[in-house]
């Protein structure tokens, strides 16, 4: 008897389970759109030796797993049997991967296999699957660094699964760094052709196949269509990173095929085991066609957003869970619609029962065992409001101790978020135990706050900050402004595309041109022999400040710098005195800042900020990436009465994609007495 043997005999006696009322794992019946749910059979373990696989099924869903490795090889479903790409290699259809290096690797792709296979869980209404992988020096070069627990769960009366996964390294193992986790669904190419990322954001899609034929673009993710295999899309731009979302509004995303009509969605119904905030934008849904769970990743923040272990460094997270949901329409009217309704239904409820109650693991602790933070954010800027005023909807959000904003940087830890009402009046529940700094930035005001001092959560904890006073960036009266400090260029001007670039997908909602392909080009057709002037009381930034300062391409292909100027007057000026240009950016690309006042010519200038930012915003229609912030003191001296020009020269110019965008720009005077 093999040794495969030796484990599948057993487990399958352990696997025998007997039927008993009772509801879904965490008293939540699921069903699908159209039809009502009906109490279905127990979750089972089915090990089949002859298939190396093992089989999750509750009369509704069966999943077939690799054995050990752990990867989704099957999911059968609405009689369909199986829906993922069977064209596929069974590695490669639900698995996954990290993207990781070291001093020997770099950038590799590590397709995580588990080596053994154990059953947490298994009762009538829970089964949960564990598929670790040890690492040891012994491990394979391609091998992360890491031990990896994938785990799987399905719940009795549960239209789909979960799945996540324990990410650990011990002090002493080498030194790395992680730039991805993510876990892959790869469907039945000849089922799925539409997907849905947002209300707006969902059509009909081009096959892989239309992808290959078409022409390559600037970059290998954006392709022209121009043979569409059943004569549909054609002439369109398709480009993955056109589909991406902020972390706060991912939540569901994924596919529907129309014969039988079937949804497949990937649910996240938090983000606290993601890095870099709310507004850290990333994957979806893509031509494939595939859906993604992006655990971590770079993407709009290159390498500020890797995540770098030293030799002695020990670390333990848990990502996910994050819910694999099937649903189906009785009828093909409106099927698109009814899916993509009932899916954020589901979404709703998965978000509504977070933390999980059914999870097993102790890393993973249930709202019993999390704290609340609450408190008021008040603001303190006395040229806007003589007396303090509440922070209006301000993004209030716990993360691992660092300085004010470190949370956009921060990879190792979790972060719980929350808005506040009108009048800072905030709640953070669900938090899981730690240590922990406090941290907010409020749309229409510059800035970053820091609470000092950490905060301890334990499990049952209920703290009250009491109310906190913001002091944002401010040295005296506003002078001019251009833009609105909410860390996004998205109220200055966006072009409309090329016409020969376009997706028309993107042009079902306004707030979605930045989307488009090619915007960064567009600059040097409305500035073919000069660059932008602004000029303040006259210009209006949503009409004459583009959206991005990029470079110009020449006639020899080369690219030029480009230099912006910003023209206004000064009726009085104290040539004694300090004034100071508050300087917000909300995206940086290789990109480097000057500022010259009133003479361009000079070599004197106030400020040239170092090469900094890796977030690719522009080339991946970010609209943002990282914020930074500057604020550049302005002797009285420099500033002349009447006509001033302030003269800005992003001047690296290697290629198109290299550049900044502004989320703010404010120029204020001497402090007053106001």
């Amino acid at each position: 008897m093999n040794s495969r043997s030796k484990w599948l005999l057993p487990l399958m006696l352990f696997g025998v389970v007997f039927p008993f009322p009772g509801s879904s794992g965490d008293g939540r019946p699921q069903g699908n759109e159209g039809r009502s749910v009906i109490s279905t059979p127990i979750v089972q373990l089915h090990p089949n030796a002859r298939d190396g696989q093992v089989v999750m099924d509750n009369g509704l869903v069966r999943v077939r797993l690799s054995y050990p490795e752990g990867e989704v090889i099957g999911i059968s479903y609405n009689g369909i049997d199986n829906l993922l790409d069977v064209k596929n290699r069974p590695a490669n259809r639900g698995y996954l991967d990290l993207v990781w290096g070291s001093t020997e690797k770099d950038g590799a792709t590590d397709i995580v296999h588990g080596t053994r296979m154990t059953v947490i869980q298994q009762t009538g209404d829970v089964l949960e699957l564990s598929f670790l992988r040890k690492w040891s020096p012994g491990s394979p070069r391609g091998v992360a660094p890491l031990n990896i627990d994938k785990r799987y769960v399905m719940l009795r009366n549960s239209s789909g699964f979960y799945t996540y996964a324990i990410f650990e390294r011990e002090a002493g193992w080498p030194e790395f760094d992680l730039g991805q986790a993510r876990v892959v669904f790869k469907l039945n190419r000849n089922k799925f052709h539409y997907m849905a990322v947002s209300d707006k954001r969902r059509r009909v899609m081009p096959a892989a196949l239309d992808r290959a034929r078409g022409i390559k673009l600037g970059y290998p993710e954006a392709v022209l269509l121009n043979d569409h295999s059943d004569g549909g899309i054609k002439g369109e731009v398709d480009d993955k990173y056109q589909y991406s979302v902020e972390s706060q509004n991912d939540k569901v995303h994924g596919w529907i095929s129309q014969d039988p009509s079937v949804g497949f969605w990937m649910i996240t119904p938090s983000y606290e085991f993601r890095t870099g905030g709310p507004t850290k934008q990333d994957l979806t849904s893509h031509v494939g066609p595939t859906t993604l769970g992006m655990f971590m990743s770079d993407h709009y923040g290159g390498r500020d957003f890797n995540t770098y272990f030293t030799v002695q460094e020990s670390w333990k997270k848990v990502f996910g869970p994050v819910m694999i949901y099937l649903n189906s329409a009785t009828s093909n009217a409106n099927a698109y619609d009814r899916l993509w309704a009932d899916a954020k239904a589901q979404m709703t409820k998965e978000v509504a029962n977070w933390p999980y109650n059914f999870i097993s693991s102790s890393d993973f602790p249930p709202s019993s065992g999390r704290g609340t933070v609450s408190g008021q954010l008040m603001i303190h800027d006395r040229y806007i409001n003589t007396e303090d005023f509440g922070a209006n909807f301000a993004y209030v959000g716990l993360a691992l101790p660092g300085n004010a904003g470190s949370w956009q940087t921060e990879t190792k830890g979790y972060q719980f978020w929350t808005r506040s009402d009108e009048n800072g009046s905030f709640v953070i529940k669900n938090i899981r135990p730690g240590v922990y700094n406090l941290f907010t930035w409020v749309p229409g005001i510059l800035g970053d706050y820091k609470y000092e001092g950490n905060i301890s959560v334990k499990s049952g904890s209920d703290i009250n900050m009491g109310t906190l006073l913001f002091n944002p960036p401010r040295q005296g009266p506003t002078l001019w402004e251009i833009g609105i400090p909410d860390r996004s260029a998205a109220e200055f001007y966006v072009p409309d595309p090329n016409p020969s670039l376009i997706n028309e997908v993107l042009l079902n909602d306004y707030g979605d041109r930045f989307r488009q392909y090619g915007l960064w080009a567009r600059y040097a057709e409305l500035y073919p022999n000069s660059d932008l002037t602004y000029t303040v009381g006259v210009s209006n930034y949503s009409k004459d400040w583009f959206y991005a300062h990029v470079t110009k391409k020449m006639d020899d292909s080369t690219f030029s710098p480009t230099t912006w100027q910003i023209k206004f007057d000064l009726h009085h000026v104290e040539f004694r005195g300090r004034y100071t240009l508050q300087v917000a950016l909300a995206s940086s690309t290789e990109a480097q800042i000057q500022f010259r006042f009133n003479n361009q010519r000079t070599l004197r200038r106030q400020l040239t900020t170092p090469t900094f930012g890796w977030d690719n915003a522009i080339a991946r229609h970010g609209i943002h990436g990282l914020y930074h912030f500057y604020s550049i003191d302005v002797p009285g001296s420099l500033l002349q009465q009447g006509s001033n020009t302030i003269y800005v020269t992003q001047p690296k110019a290697l290629g198109p994609y290299q550049g900044l965008m502004y989320d703010y720009i404010r120029l204020e005077g001497p402090p007053t007495d106001a």
